[in-house]
């Protein structure tokens, strides 16, 4: 009888606030909570404390096993206010020894957690409390269909729509993110024009989901790969293990993942940790901290702590290293022949090192290590026999960095229509074989319909178990609670977001840190006496060779006698005349590619030509790849910015000047072309 009056009271409010002119959608949300729970006693949650403050969250908890933050009718106390002090969720620990429970509660439920402090000690001791209750992820699973879980899964990116870029939703897209019940979606640089319009676009993915929130994630490693186009734009992963200042990474780290959050980006794909020991590597380079295991490891670790203080999710990749290739992936599979004690002290050192930082997420490489697995496939291409890249590996994803490595985050794969997945498996056998190796997230799957019903198909027939979706989507739902990934009740308002996405991307505190990085990156690698250059008024300076104009935009903020040739072939007679005139000459050099630096390459000849065809004295900039010189070694002086920037070109003529001093080392070998070492790892000239 109890039942049936609840039940009847429940339908009569629900069709009263109806009548009111209250939306169905929040009537039935607000009947159906069941619960609060503080997220912090969820046993799969951490949180960290930093500056004696600790973040902890009120989770309203559903009927139907899914939980949004609780927003509204809160009250927070501190049953210590000695001990610990609290203002909506936010702990501030006083210094002061002894224990206090932090409660917060509804109209309705409560829930509280214990803090101790123990500062003799420097110990701050949490205790969970514990009950069924606290198994909101179990729970939240439990309640989910099939096509949900799979949904949690996948990862698409919407960069086009019928042959626009997408800067605003559409209903389309809307939809299907409810139709699929996207887990998260990748932007890219044509999706974020300005600050507005991506806080705008990504709000609008989040008012797209129906229960959870969506991972929005990106690719801003800084430097080369910078999706943001309004925000600042830091030197990237090289510049910084140039610098060999971890403190430096963990200002990039955190300025970058500041600029992520302010717009509503919560993720992302950085850093970058492979081992870059193979100077012939044409996708990882610059990206890459250095050919150092312990310097990638340590400034990666840095970066990855910075992003996190931010509450942004940290991706290492590419699993299990890229760096020793010399084929990209985007169009072919490369093969990193080492065995395990090679891969243990070099490729996977960062990883593992990451891992045990507490690292969010790791992507996979569509690369082969047949060391670790030797399986064959059938090219759907040619069909021919091929090596099963790490990404489709179950020794790689499952036995190596699961059961070895005991990595227990998130594992994500590199894009999914790289040709090197597309071409030899398909999408659909490609996104099944990821799955059953161990992948949780497929990034840009190859037509979302139809590996979606791929997905279904393979689970209903047995072909991947409901229980190996369990795991992924459990350990998925852990990440978006670790990082507050959670869908509110009550937003903030749209304005208030706006307003604070456009004080903080490119703020005057970030545009310090991409200054202080890039003047600590340059590194004089080269200096037979011109260096730092002393131009008397009349000493005329010629410019020449990739981005002569940038280069000489910032030489003439030093000297007013400054004659461009913009060009990256070898001088014309007329040229070369006017080169001759010059008592300096700067010759910007930007490779990415190995035939790029040969000697033969047209660049390379220029800077020969003007090397051993004038008197004056030559100074090599290498803009991008720091291994240049090899094609130009008798230059007179050289040094290395790491990356295409603005902010990289005026720390470089700062230096050529003296105005900054070069303190960086070199975080690669540089090898001659007979192959012996021109500049070994840790060389760099100072004034």
């Amino acid at each position: 009888m109890r039942k049936f009056f609840k039940t009847f009271i429940t339908l009569f409010l629900a069709f009263a606030l109806l009548l009111t002119g209250m939306p169905h959608s929040k009537a039935t949300a607000s009947l159906g909570i069941k619960d609060v729970v503080i997220d912090l006693n969820v046993p799969q949650v951490t949180r960290e404390v930093k500056d004696n403050k600790i973040n902890l969250n009120a989770l309203h908890v559903y009927e139907d096993g899914h939980f949004m933050l609780a927003s509204e009718n809160l009250t927070w106390k501190s049953s210590n206010k000695n001990v610990a002090s609290v203002k909506e969720g936010l702990v501030t620990l006083s210094g002061h020894n002894g224990k206090t429970f932090i409660s917060v509660g509804d109209d309705r439920y409560n829930d509280r957690i214990s803090i101790q402090y123990k500062g003799n000690q420097g110990e701050i001791l949490i205790e969970k409390e514990k009950g069924t209750r606290y198994d909101l992820i179990g729970n939240a699973r439990k309640h989910m269909t099939m096509e949900e879980k799979v949904g949690q899964m996948l990862m698409p990116d919407f960069r086009t729509w019928k042959g626009s870029n997408v800067t605003k939703m559409n209903d389309e897209i809307a939809q299907l993110v409810k139709q699929y019940h996207l887990g998260g979606v990748i932007l890219f640089r044509e999706n974020t024009v300005t600050a507005e319009q991506t806080t705008k676009l990504i709000s609008a993915y989040q008012d797209a989901t129906e229960k959870y929130g969506l991972l929005i994630s990106v690719d801003q490693e800084g430097g080369i790969v910078t999706r943001l186009q309004f925000g600042t734009d830091f030197p990237g992963n090289m510049a910084l293990g140039a610098s060999r200042s971890e403190e430096v990474a963990g200002k990039v780290g955190k300025a970058i993942g500041e600029e992520l959050n302010a717009v509503g980006i919560n993720m992302n794909f950085g850093p970058d940790l492979d081992v870059n020991n193979n100077p012939d590597n044409p996708v990882i380079g610059v990206r890459s901290f250095g050919e150092s295991p312990e310097l990638v490891a340590k400034l990666g670790k840095a970066y990855i702590k910075g992003l996190h203080e931010t509450g942004t999710a940290a991706t290492a990749k590419h699993f299990p290293g890229h760096g020793d290739t010399a084929t990209d992936s985007h169009l072919g599979l490369p093969e990193v022949p080492h065995d395990i004690d090679r891969l243990k002290k070099v490729e996977l050192y960062p990883f593992q090192q990451a891992m045990n930082a507490g690292i969010d997420a790791v992507m996979t490489a569509h690369v082969t290590f047949p060391k670790i697995d030797n399986t064959k496939a059938i090219s759907k291409k040619d069909g021919t026999e091929i090596a099963v890249p790490a990404t489709l590996s179950h020794k790689v994803l499952t036995g190596l960095m699961r059961e070895s490595m005991g990595f227990k985050g998130v594992i994500v794969t590199d894009a999914m229509n790289m040709q090197a997945i597309v071409d030899h498996f398909g999408p659909v056998d490609a996104a099944v074989r990821a799955v059953k190796a161990g992948t949780d997230i497929l990034l840009m799957p190859v037509g979302l319909e139809l590996v979606a019903n791929g997905l279904y198909d393979a689970v209903k027939s047995g072909d991947i178990s409901e229980g190996r979706i369990d795991q992924s989507v459990e350990r998925i739902l852990t990440l978006k609670l670790n990082r507050s990934i959670v869908k509110a009740e009550v937003e903030k308002s749209l304005d208030e977001k706006i307003t604070n996405a456009i004080k903080v991307a490119r703020s005057a505190e970030h545009l310090q840190v991409e200054k202080e990085a890039a003047a600590k990156s340059i590194t004089l690698v080269k200096n037979n006496g011109v260096l730092p250059l002393k131009a008397a008024t009349d000493d005329k300076i010629v410019v020449v060779g990739s981005s002569a104009s940038v280069l000489t935009a910032q030489v003439k903020k030093h000297h007013q006698n400054v004659t461009v040739i913009d060009t990256t072939a070898p001088l014309s007679e007329q040229n070369l005349a006017i080169a001759k005139t010059a008592k300096y000459i700067i010759v910007g050099t930007n490779t990415s590619t190995v035939s790029g630096r040969l000697p033969s390459a047209n660049l390379m000849k220029l800077a020969n030509q003007v090397i051993e065809q004038t008197e004056a004295s030559v100074i090599g900039v290498g803009i991008r790849n720091p291994y240049d010189v090899m094609a130009y070694p008798n230059v007179d002086a050289y040094l290395t910015q790491y990356g295409t920037k603005d902010v990289s070109f005026e720390a470089s003529i700062n230096t050529i000047f003296g105005v900054n001093k070069p303190t960086a080392k070199l975080p690669v070998t540089i090898y001659s072309q007979d192959g012996s070492v021109l500049y070994g790892f840790d060389h760099g000239l100072g004034y």
